[in-house]
């Protein structure tokens, strides 16, 4: 199954927006864990303000990466400034299979 980069920027001054969105993003991504290669927020500078989240993560098409990012809970509030999905060849480093 392909691979896909979903990676998305808060827009600015959302962080109240974010925590109060977590949980039902977390539980969201939580049901997708086993086709997740790798997931988490993306940080500001300070190392603990997040600015957005990216996955890696594994699905038939394009369409289908699009339709799963869309149903994000944190989309759904508004909350991406950008949303950038693209497909990923897992090159380096302790990634899934060659036929993942």
């Amino acid at each position: 199954m392909p691979l896909y980069l979903i990676n998305a920027r808060d827009k600015p001054d959302s962080q109240a927006l974010r925590l109060a969105t977590r949980e039902a993003h977390l539980s969201w991504a939580g049901d997708a864990r086993d086709r997740i290669a790798v997931a988490g927020p993306v940080l500001s500078d300070d190392g603990t303000t997040m600015l957005g989240s990216t996955f890696i993560i594994a699905f038939d098409s394009l369409d289908a990466a699009r339709l799963w990012a869309a149903q994000d809970p944190y989309a759904q509030a508004g909350l991406f400034q950008s949303v950038e999905i693209r497909p990923f060849r897992w090159l380096l480093g302790e990634g899934p299979p060659d036929d993942a």
